[in-house]
Formats: structure tokens, C-alpha cells, sequence
């Protein structure tokens, strides 16, 4: 029977050592209360300790923002994850050796939560095969410490093809989050921006013989309407009210906004032209691979800047584009708003999207490159001495048809000019991001060849082409030395064509360039 109890009196049902599974992707659907009670309750009794936590994406904002309240070391012992790169308190844990670390594809994790629901032994897929995730690399594990501890994911062989076979683990506790609670314990979600896998958890965590606590803004005294209860009472113990309105904000930028939670639509925002610098180059690049009718994935960070400039060039609604937390269409939100969109057509748990994104159901996808190498292989989960993960980065770039990489030349300092239609540089970054070998392989050329992938790598002054033996320039920036600019800040030499194709002239104008999806 569902009790109303208080985040403390939830918290201190959790032991030392329990398996904790955590609900919430970025800044939105967090369980913040139960999160702030968690941590108090390790910072002024030293209990629970020494918990396993499984997060099936990244949950942070920043230091102290969301989970990262949770990056204290002895409250976490193991933790399974997917991206740590907005926890920086947490990150710091990994790097130095103080939590035993495993970090696996976001897809596979909130997968995985259907599996352990169902106990089944593991989840089977292709999905991490030659990445930092495969056993023969790394298998998961990201720090020292953690290459003493059990594997967790194994190679096998089915009908002559190699899949990785993650084990599944049984859940004590679930913290997960809803809007509102009837008196039976039914959880609603109508404000959320996201549904993500919170009854996947729910029914893992229930069927372990485990203990589901859940965070609402509300509880009501009539029964919720039927059609409307994401999480039913069967799989609830506890129920917690917000005592915070901060608790239940969508995003850690937004309080409440109905076009969020797919309430109504909203007029589509005015696109003011942005700058003519390196990421609207890079951007303006990209946009020109845009095919009419293509389902796609934008990731964070740079890959941004194609949806940009198709806003700005009034082509957004010429394809569709998704977000791995579940969002159909309309218009993706970005930074720590990342997860959530406006004018959608549809919402859909997280793991039926990554069904769809690993089934090859993208047929085209834009991210980001902290590093790519003469192999073609990509990095963008280890890097300037901290540790990021994956999120679902490894899901994406692995079944996507087509995967265009984006991302300056090199960083850390680097200026550059657009004048007169050329590109100049005028202070080169200090870091390259071409070199002999990725620090972390995230994306395997390799395997993307295998696989029959179109993969290119856009920056601001070359587009480059995944060939049969690595990375081929195939387009430079007008106003750019092909040796100075290009070849000598690169640790590899690329195949160059004899005939070097220069890159649109439009794109290093101000105007619209008057872009066409394929």
C-alpha cells in the first residue's frame, strides 16, 4: 500500500549498499527532492553508504546541479552510468579512482531496466562493438580502479555476427519523478517534459522485490483518469510532495512552460541571424546534407548549429527531428534544456526510441567531435583530463545511415575572420583535434565501414570523408593554405584528391545561402 511519507522518511528506507536507480535526463524530470534528502541524509549521518547507482543519462546542470549533489565520495561505490560531463563534482570521483566506474551506451542502460523487469540474464545487441565499451578495449571501464572489478558486458557470437551481452542486476530502490499522485498511489506525468524509461525502473525495481519512491508536485484526492497514469500504484511504495517549487521545474531554466509537456503549441520562435563565425560555417556545412523527409537526431553542443541554420533558412519543416529521450518533431531545446522540445507531434518513452535509433530508424544524425583520428574514429567521452561518458552518443553514431561529425579544427584559443568571402584564421587553437590516435574510442571508423555507413567530418576550414583506408579531405575554405592551415595542424596525413574541391562560396557570405534538403 502507497504511504505519503517526506523525502527524509523515504531516504532512510535505503540501505548501505543498495542498488539505486535514478530517474531524470539532464535538468528535466529529476527527482530533486528526493536527490537533496539523499545527500543530506549521507552529509549528516553517514548513512547510506557505499550505494551502487545505475543512471540512464546524464542528470546534471552543472557543480551541485542535479545529481552531481550526489558526487560526495562514500555515498557512491559503483556507479553505472552513461555521461558525467555536466557533474563535475561526480566526474572528479571517476578520474580519481574514488567510486569503481562503469560507463555503457544510454540507449543499452535504459534498455537494460526492461530486462531486469522481465529477469532476464542480459540484454543482447550490437550496440558498443569496437568502442571503449567492448570488452576487448575497455569494456566499459573507465578508471584503474574499476579494471580489478567483475565484467559486466561480454562478446559473444550468434549465427556467425558479434553482440555484446550487458548483464542485468537487480534494483533495491528506485528515486523517479511525476507530476501528480491520486490516493492509490497512480502517478501522472502531465507537466513533464519527458516520460524517459520511469516505469521500466518502476517495474524493475518491483520486480527485484526492491522499493519505488517517487517525487510529485501534488497528490489528489480523486482517482487520476485512467489514460492519464504513466507509473500505476502496484509499482509505487512511496510518495513524496515537493516541498520546493524549484523541485519541480521542468528544466533548471524553466518553471513551467505547457508547450514543454506537449500541452499546446506555440508560435515557432524568430530566428535572429547569428554571427558569420566558425560554428555558423560549421552549421551552414552540415545544413547542406539535410535530406527532405529524413528522420534525424541532433546532438548537444555543436551540432546545434544545423538546426540554426535551418531555422534561418526556413527549411525546418522539410524533415523530422528526434531527441533520444523520447521527442518526435518539432523544435529540440538545447544546452542544459537538452531532452526536452516544444511543438512535437509526439512523446514516446526512451527506450522505444533507442529501439528505433538501433534498429536503423535514423537516417541521418549530427554530432559533435572532441577528437577524430586517421581511422576515422571519434572521441567525445575522455578528454582534457576529465572523463564525459557516452550518453547516447555510441546508440546513435553506430545505426544512424549517415553520421556527420561537427567540430572546429582545433580548440582552446582559436579565432578566426570571414571577410570578403574567405576564411582566415587568426589565432590558431592550441589543441589539435586531428591526431594519430583518438584518447577514447566513442565511434569506431572501422566498424562504420563494416557496417556500410556514410560518415563525414565538417569544420570550419575542410570536409572530411570516412574512405576505405581513413579520413579523406575532400573540401577546403576559400582563403585557406592547404599545407599551413590544414595538413600541418593535423598529427596524420589525410588522402587528398588532386582535383580539392573548395567549399560553397555561400557559405563564407552573409546572406541566406538559400539551402535545398536533398
Amino acid at each position: 500500500m502507497m504511504k505519503v511519507v517526506t523525502g527524509k522518511e523515504a531516504i532512510s528506507q535505503i540501505k548501505d549498499e543498495d542498488t539505486v536507480a535514478v530517474g531524470g535526463f539532464t535538468t528535466t524530470n529529476l527527482p530533486l527532492e528526493l536527490f537533496n534528502a539523499l545527500r543530506d541524509s549521507f552529509t549528516e549521518t553517514g548513512k547510506p553508504k557505499d550505494l551502487t547507482m545505475i543512471q540512464p543519462a546524464g542528470q546534471s546542470g552543472g557543480k551541485g546541479v542535479g545529481f552531481d549533489l550526489l558526487g560526495i565520495e562514500g555515498l557512491i561505490k559503483k556507479f553505472i552510468f552513461t555521461h558525467s560531463g555536466l557533474a563535475p563534482q561526480t566526474s572528479e570521483l571517476i578520474m580519481n579512482n574514488k567510486i569503481i566506474a562503469y560507463c555503457f551506451p544510454q540507449g543499452v542502460i535504459s534498455q537494460l531496466f526492461r530486462s531486469i523487469a522481465a529477469e532476464r540474464p542480459y540484454l543482447i545487441t550490437h550496440t558498443g562493438l569496437h568502442t571503449f565499451v567492448d570488452p576487448r578495449i575497455e569494456g566499459g571501464k573507465v578508471n584503474d580502479i574499476t579494471k580489478e572489478e567483475e565484467d559486466l558486458v561480454e562478446l559473444v557470437e550468434y549465427e556467425g555476427k558479434e553482440y555484446l551481452l550487458y548483464k542485468t542486476l537487480p534494483v533495491d530502490f528506485a528515486l523517479i519523478r511525476g507530476t501528480t499522485a491520486d490516493q492509490k498511489g497512480n502517478i501522472s506525468m502531465e507537466k513533464e517534459g519527458v516520460t524517459l524509461e520511469d516505469l521500466a525502473i518502476a517495474q524493475a525495481t518491483k520486480n527485484s522485490g526492491g522499493t519505488v519512491a517517487v517525487q510529485v508536485e501534488k497528490v489528489v484526492e480523486e482517482p487520476l483518469p485512467s489514460r492519464s497514469v504513466e507509473i500505476p500504484e502496484i509499482l509505487v511504495d512511496y510518495v513524496v510532495e515537493a516541498t520546493k517549487p524549484e523541485y519541480s521545474q521542468q528544466t533548471v531554466n524553466i518553471d513551467y512552460d505547457p508547450a514543454i509537456s506537449g500541452e499546446k503549441r506555440i508560435p515557432s520562435p524568430k530566428v535572429e541571424p547569428k554571427p558569420l563565425n566558425e560554428r555558423k560555417i560549421i552549421g551552414r556545412r552540415g545544413a547542406m546534407e539535410l535530406e527532405s523527409g529524413a528522420v534525424i537526431n541532433l546532438g548537444i553542443g555543436m551540432a546545434t548549429e544545423v538546426a540554426d541554420v535551418a531555422m534561418e533558412e526556413n527549411i525546418y519543416e522539410e524533415f523530422t527531428l528526434t531527441v533520444e529521450s523520447g521527442v518526435i518533431g518539432g523544435v529540440p531545446l538545447s544546452f542544459l534544456d537538452f531532452g526536452v522540445g516544444v511543438n512535437y507531434d509526439a512523446l514516446i518513452d526512451q527506450p522505444y526510441q533507442f529501439d528505433f535509433y538501433q534498429g536503423g530508424g535514423l537516417n541521418l544524425a549530427f554530432l559533435g567531435m572532441a577528437q577524430a583520428d586517421e581511422k576515422g574514429n571519434v572521441n567525445v567521452s575522455k578528454f582534457g583530463g576529465r572523463f564525459a561518458g557516452c550518453g547516447g552518443f555510441i546508440d546513435i553514431t553506430q545505426n544512424a545511415k549517415k553520421v556527420v561529425f561537427c567540430g572546429t579544427f582545433t580548440t582552446k584559443g582559436l579565432e578566426v575572420e570571414v571577410k570578403d568571402g574567405e576564411l582566415k584564421i587568426l589565432e590558431e587553437g592550441s589543441i589539435k583535434k586531428l591526431v594519430k590516435d583518438v584518447e577514447h574510442i566513442t565511434f569506431s571508423g572501422e566498424y562504420a565501414r563494416e557496417r556500410g555507413q556514410e560518415i563525414m567530418y565538417v569544420t570550419e576550414r575542410g570536409v572530411f570523408r570516412l574512405g576505405e583506408d581513413g579520413l579523406v579531405l575532400e573540401e577546403i575554405a576559400p582563403g585557406i593554405n592547404l599545407e599551413e592551415d590544414i595538413l600541418d595542424k593535423m598529427d596524420f596525413s589525410p588522402k587528398v584528391p588532386t582535383k580539392l574541391k573548395t567549399m560553397d562560396e555561400k557559405i563564407f557570405k552573409e546572406p541566406k545561402m538559400g539551402i535545398k534538403p536533398k
